[in-house]
């Protein structure tokens, strides 16, 4: 499969998995496979990482690390986060001193975050938004911080979606993106590649009786480009400071960029 992962990041926004597709086809395709799995995305998300994701997005928020005071005004925007897992894990780690704005194209993931927060009770620290990230419907200047997790090789068009970060971010507010990467170390590469292709569908048919979608997310993982092109659109987009780490080997990765 070392042949399947995009070197140029523009064919991104035609290609669904390892299937290409026309112009302005990939964003009903990825709408349905997430309306389709929406009730159990974080459960797959244990799955596809083994449990790890958490690790990963505590990792992300510890980073980030959003004041604790309150008073702050600090605000924070999560983009494909329509579960609100990554959400409420930043509000929680300020002590509910912040607020966070949950992103998402798709209403079925949207409404399962808004379940979560009111069970939560964190619904006057995070609100929900059902928009494009690639048309952000926010001010220039509006946010200390954007996040999206496990979302960006989802949006067709990936250069726009970061020039619209780039945009609603604050001057010396901070992107940052996880996001499945290329895997570096050998033999946890080749036990890798054959868990996401060989298990991860099976299971995913097995826990939702649709193993189609994760065909489609395991395919999306393998074709987006590796580390250093991402980061490389990262600052094309006008962000500074561009670094990344690697996490597990590199199965997902941290981008981070400042807009100076």
């Amino acid at each position: 499969m070392s042949d399947t992962r995009t070197t140029v990041p523009e064919e991104m926004t035609t290609s669904y998995g390892f299937t290409q597709v026309g112009d302005g086809e990939k964003q009903p395709l990825v709408n349905e496979v997430f309306h389709r799995v929406a009730k159990r995305y974080d459960l797959m998300n244990d799955v596809m990482s083994a449990g790890m994701h958490r690790v990963w997005k505590d990792a992300l928020v510890s980073t980030l690390s959003p004041p604790k005071s309150a008073g702050s005004n600090w605000t924070s925007l999560d983009v494909a986060g329509g579960t609100g897992d990554v959400a409420f894990r930043i509000v929680e780690a300020s002590n509910r001193a912040v607020h966070t704005t949950v992103l998402d194209i798709n209403s079925s993931m949207l409404e399962v975050g808004e379940e979560r927060a009111a069970r939560k009770k964190l619904l006057d620290n995070v609100s929900f938004v059902e928009a494009n990230a690639e048309e952000l419907p926010f001010d220039n200047n509006s946010f200390n911080a954007y996040t999206i997790v496990f979302g960006i090789r989802n949006v067709p068009k990936i250069d726009k979606a970061l020039r619209e970060a780039f945009r609603v971010l604050k001057p010396g507010g901070r992107f940052l993106c996880i996001e499945f990467s290329d895997v570096d170390m050998p033999i946890l590469d080749k036990f890798y590649e054959q868990w996401s292709f060989k298990a991860i569908p099976p299971i995913g048919k097995f826990i939702t009786g649709d193993a189609e979608p994760y065909q489609y997310l395991v395919e999306s993982i393998r074709k987006f480009p590796n580390q250093e092109s991402f980061a490389a659109m990262i600052s094309k987009a006008g962000f500074e400071r561009v670094t990344y780490r690697n996490y597990t080997g590199g199965i997902a990765t941290l981008h981070s960029g400042w807009k100076i």
